[in-house]
């Protein structure tokens, strides 16, 4: 976020999946229907924020298709939609686990996990994917950036 910023132009609001799900989610549980319900507030907001020519990047867990779906037709008219899969394995994500919560699913403990105890259904046609196993959070903005700035969503400043 921070690079979009310095390159100027255009208002750049993060919404962060825990930071709205505490906001503006939190009675939510975990299941499906509360889920999509969150994703789907999630893309509101961003809506009424690309209507407004800013960009909304919007970084929940999206595990279902539909709702994935469903936000883009209500985003993409306003000003354009840009879907990032971050493809990376389970395993590494096991790995890099701060909070224990893969553990956790896997004991049971907490229910209706994605990509343990419930779905990931795998974007069809995302704009970009990206397998962070082996690359830096640096790289992934790098390729990100890139990628919008090919596709005229972003001018990047050369110095």
């Amino acid at each position: 976020m921070t690079k979009l910023l310095e390159m100027g132009g255009r208002q750049v609001t993060l919404l962060d999946g825990d930071l709205v799900r505490k906001h503006l989610s939190s009675e939510l549980g975990f299941s499906r229907e509360h889920r999509d319900i969150n994703v789907r507030r999630i893309g509101y907001v961003a809506s009424e924020i690309t209507k407004n020519h800013g960009i909304a990047i919007c970084a929940p867990i999206a595990p279902y298709h539909a709702t994935r779906r469903d936000v883009r037709l209500m985003i993409e008219p306003l000003g354009g939609f840009f879907e990032i899969h971050v493809a990376t394995p389970l395993y590494v994500c096991e790995g890099r686990d701060r909070k224990g919560l893969y553990a956790k699913a896997r004991a049971g403990i907490v229910k209706e996990f994605t990509g343990i105890s419930d779905p990931y259904e795998i974007p069809e046609k995302p704009e970009l994917v990206i397998d962070t196993t082996n690359i830096s959070v640096e790289e992934a903005v790098q390729k990100i950036l890139l990628k919008l700035e090919r596709e005229g969503y972003v001018r990047q400043t050369r110095f």
